[in-house]
């Protein structure tokens, strides 16, 4: 896994991230302790091998280290989320991908 630096940008509401002067980005809503992830936006500019899986678990990480529950309304992180089980501890009670 590369390591991507991710910005909170609280004002726009959203993970971001610069991959050779553009802009991949994870758009967010937060309530009660969780955070909905509602858009990934990737530019077709970035073709790394990989990457939209390492931004992914990038954001999960930022947002597990603040001891937050995750919500994946995006299909592409509800997806991914499926695939890597080991982020299942971060879904909210009652909620099932």
């Amino acid at each position: 896994m590369t390591t991507i630096e991710i910005t909170d940008n609280s004002f726009l509401r959203q993970f971001e991230t610069k991959v050779n002067g553009h802009l991949a980005k994870i758009e967010y809503s937060s309530q009660e302790r969780k955070v909905f992830l509602t858009k990934l936006v990737i530019p077709e500019e970035i073709t790394e091998e990989g990457f939209k899986e390492d931004f992914i678990k990038a954001v999960l990480n930022e947002i597990q280290e603040n001891n937050l529950r995750v919500v994946p309304t995006s299909p592409q992180i509800a997806g991914f989320l499926r695939k890597n089980r080991q982020y299942k501890e971060m879904l909210p009670v009652g909620i099932r991908i």
